[in-house]
């Protein structure tokens, strides 16, 4: 069955088409959502079926943790278990935005989002849509880019569309994505210190002009 498509306005989304895609995901479903880099697929972490089903549409390996996309510094304490001083550097620094952050996960998450690495990666999307059904939903989602494992990431609806078909309930069409490259994933120990996971939309220099070298 082809997936129900719904046009958001990119930078106003409509509050009622929000909640219906809110609802959804409470529901259980697996949503095609725009961020700031590419689409992504969007559930709730704390339903295992829906998180399986992540793993199962991608094709991804079980032991690469979802990454999950939050609204607020405030939503990062609550999944995370003693933040470092760096993160709140990085936070205020680069988000919203295209950064990533690894950190420790608090207990309460789901061992299969985290891919019993007892990590957690966290990022505050710099996009209307994303933030308006996280808000909508008062949870996290997840942020995984809505396209086949080893494929190359959607920044269109109708990449998605190609890509995924039949394998998402609702498709939420917010027009193309700003950016074409990924984000920058960065990963912070207990101790201080940080090391660069992924170099993407904001440059290794920018990390190292604020938290000094690896």
């Amino acid at each position: 069955m082809r997936p129900e498509i719904i046009h958001v306005h990119a930078a106003e989304p409509e509050p009622s088409l929000v909640n219906y895609v809110a609802d959804r995901i409470r529901l259980g479903s697996v949503v095609g959502i725009p961020t700031d880099t590419f689409y992504g697929l969007a559930v709730d972490p704390y339903n295992l079926h829906a998180v399986e089903r992540i793993y199962e549409i991608k094709e991804r390996a079980r032991n690469k943790p979802l990454s999950l996309l939050i609204e607020s510094v405030d939503q990062a304490e609550e999944l995370t278990n003693s933040l470092p001083d760096e993160f709140y550097l990085l936070a205020e620094k680069f988000w919203p935005g295209p950064l990533t952050i690894v950190t420790r996960a608090a207990p309460r998450m789901p061992l299969k989002v985290t891919a019993n690495s007892g990590n957690v990666a966290v990022r505050m999307p710099d996009s209307p849509v994303a933030l308006a059904v996280v808000r909508a939903l008062k949870c996290p989602v997840t942020a995984t880019s809505a396209n086949l494992a080893g494929a190359v990431e959607c920044t269109t609806a109708a990449d998605v569309m190609r890509q995924m078909g039949e394998r998402v309930q609702l498709l939420v069409d917010g027009g193309p994505t700003p950016r074409s490259v990924p984000t920058t994933i960065v990963r912070l120990t207990d101790n201080g210190r940080w090391s660069l996971l992924r170099e993407g939309a904001i440059p290794l220099s920018k990390i190292e002009d604020l938290l000094g070298d690896q």
